[in-house]
């Protein structure tokens, strides 16, 4: 079990995981097809990041970005290679769409890439009920980039 909650980002082993993140995003992706948003991105007012925690231990962090007119996004996403496949990008997720639900959003979008880094993610996110659509917000269709959609 995890202890999911708002987290402002402090604590050094979320900021670890989230530059994980951002390495693994710059590493598996061509170039100018990263969107994870850096720590500033993450502490706008617009967004709130949850982490999971197992005991002192940073397990994943995924972020929930309001967009306006009843949509949101789903940003950073990301599981400590120490608790992969444990539930704790489920954790996250199921706070995010919970969250999202009570902020009346209509519609939980988010982009991520294309190939075999990015599938136990698509695995996660199409088991929520999330499908493939059109890119939205400021994203541009590319061969790489996928953007899925969540009706609330």
């Amino acid at each position: 079990m995890f202890e999911v909650r708002a987290d402002d980002l402090a604590a050094e082993q979320v900021k670890a995981l989230l530059e994980f993140h951002l390495i693994g995003m710059h590493g598996a992706s061509p170039p100018g097809s990263v969107f994870a948003l850096d720590l500033a991105g993450l502490t706008s007012p617009q967004v709130t990041v949850w982490t999971a925690w197992r005991g002192e231990r940073v397990a994943a962090v995924g972020a929930l970005k309001m967009l306006g007119d009843g949509d949101a996004e789903v940003k950073s996403m990301r599981t400590h290679p120490s608790f992969i496949r444990m539930g704790a990008g489920s954790a996250i997720l199921d706070t995010i769409i919970a969250a999202a639900r009570s902020r009346d959003v209509r519609r939980l979008s988010l982009e991520t890439g294309s190939g075999p880094v990015f599938e136990p993610a698509l695995a996660l996110y199409r088991k929520r009920g999330f499908v493939n659509g059109a890119a939205f917000a400021q994203y541009r269709p590319s061969d790489f980039n996928q953007f899925l959609h969540l009706d609330l």
